[in-house]
């Protein structure tokens, strides 16, 4: 054991600290503090090396913390002793022979955290066997069996992962198993789903990628209901492509499923994140059934066949175009190397003239440079402006109404699938291969509900729950 877990005040420093010695208080007691501020319970939690020296932190009965200034503090009493134990032990998954057979693939992110208290941050720490120890429901669903690939937050996933994860998930299908859920930090969750849509083509099952927003040890935590719905999907679900399942409604009552390729994170907390962007979701799934919102999935298949094309060139990258941008912006990238640029431009898919000469020396050097909208919504209109046709003629390759993370995976995945054929990776770019391009946005396919609009209010007050 190191010094800083033999120190009883572990973390506390400063005034916190004194008040603690002051009432004989030590980390991990349970006690009744009386503030000027009211009274609370709870457990005295380690505190963060990075944090302030004026604050204790419990953790209430309610499973929420909260700081305490200890200047508010009147008395602190101990009630009771009972040191917290986050790591959740690894379990044999039981197997039942009428059940389908499901392999989960480990990356990391809050689906799989605990909360680390030396730094206060969560950290990937739970394998996928200790996934079963915390959510028991899943050995009803089906058979799992589990692999940890990485043990990383989402935004350190990239193409090196990527590669593993299609070769894995293609392993998987061909070893026979009904479903594959892959578990995944939500930051870069849809941009995993794209290359896995691109890589693992016309999968016979389901292959569902699932994080949480909220991480095990918080009462609000989604990740149960996700991870088991996204189980159920996979070994019983009917359709079989690269989905993401997460919570639909804020509330507790069902997840969505996301085509992969059209998916996006679009909040920073809330647990319903995920939006189908152009598009509407495939299914929704609660308590062991799943129904279809839209007609044109690929269905399951008895087969074990799998296009699997696991392939990234990193020398790309996706710019945001920016009023003022300049001409050096692309020249730089284009002298580093990069082979292919993805421009989210604004309105039908413009930048400003500023820029065309880079452009154009950008064609001359050999580099593919798309268009797709930062507007997220709508298609690619370059032939309805001047600036668009200019645009155009500069070799700008406008991509409909892809999404720009969407482009810029797809262009890595293109790259790296024909390295030395420009005409083919054109060919793949123009050419949806995974629903990555739709025919036509729907009607409602754009709604975004703005409160305080009087129609819009109304409808909240008869759903809002």
């Amino acid at each position: 054991m190191s010094a800083a877990q033999k120190d009883p005040y572990r973390g506390y420093r400063g005034p916190a600290r004194e008040v603690m010695k002051k009432f004989g208080i030590t980390v991990w007691c349970e006690v009744r503090a009386k503030t000027t501020r009211g009274e609370f319970e709870g457990l005295v939690l380690p505190r963060s090396e990075t944090s302030d020296e004026l604050h204790l932190v419990l953790k209430l009965t309610s499973g929420y913390n909260v700081g305490i200034r200890h200047d508010t503090v009147l008395d602190l009493t101990k009630v009771g002793y009972r040191e917290a134990h986050y790591q959740i032990p690894e379990k044999e998954f039981p197997t039942d022979a009428g059940h389908p057979e499901v392999k989960l693939l480990g990356t990391g992110g809050t689906i799989a955290s605990r909360l680390d208290y030396r730094t206060g941050a969560v950290i990937p720490a739970f394998s996928p066997g200790e996934l079963y120890g915390s959510v028991p429901e899943l050995a009803e669903i089906c058979n799992l069996e589990t692999e940890k690939l990485f043990g990383v937050f989402s935004e350190n996933m990239g193409p090196e992962q990527y590669l593993i994860l299609a070769e894995k998930t293609g392993e998987a299908i061909k070893e026979g198993f009904d479903g594959v859920v892959i578990g995944h930090g939500t930051d870069t969750m849809h941009h995993t789903a794209a290359a896995l849509s691109f890589m693992v083509q016309k999968p016979p099952v389901p292959i569902i990628m699932v994080g949480s927003q909220r991480s095990s040890d918080r009462p609000s935590s989604d990740a149960a209901q996700n991870l088991i719905n996204a189980t159920w999907a996979a070994g019983h679900g009917p359709i079989a492509e690269v989905m993401v399942c997460m919570f639909g409604p804020t509330s507790d009552l069902y997840n969505l499923l996301h085509r992969g390729t059209r998916v996006r994170k679009m909040h920073s907390s809330v647990r319903s994140t995920f939006r189908t962007l152009g598009d509407i979701p495939l299914a929704t799934v609660e308590k062991g059934k799943l129904t279809p919102i839209k007609d044109d999935w690929l269905p399951r298949r008895d087969d074990k066949d799998v296009l699997v094309q696991a392939a990234f060139d990193e020398r790309v990258t996706l710019t945001y175009y920016y009023p003022g941008m300049n001409a050096d912006v692309v020249d730089a990238l284009v002298e580093k190397g990069y082979k292919g640029i993805v421009i989210a431009g604004t309105g039908l898919g413009h930048v400003n003239r500023l820029i065309y000469l880079a452009l154009e020396r950008a064609r001359e050097a050999g580099v593919q440079v798309y268009m797709t909208l930062q507007t997220l919504w709508g298609f690619v209109q370059m032939h309805v402006y001047e600036t668009g046709r200019e645009i155009l003629e500069l070799g700008v390759i406008p991509l409909a109404n892809m999404l720009p993370e969407v482009a810029y995976i797809k262009l890595g995945w293109a790259l790296g699938v024909h390295p030395d054929d420009p005409e083919k990776v054109k060919e793949l770019m123009t050419t949806s291969v995974a629903g990555e391009v739709t025919e036509r946005e729907p009607h409602d396919g754009y709604l975004i509900f703005q409160g305080g609009i009087p129609e819009v209010q109304e409808f909240l007050e008869k759903v809002w729950r």
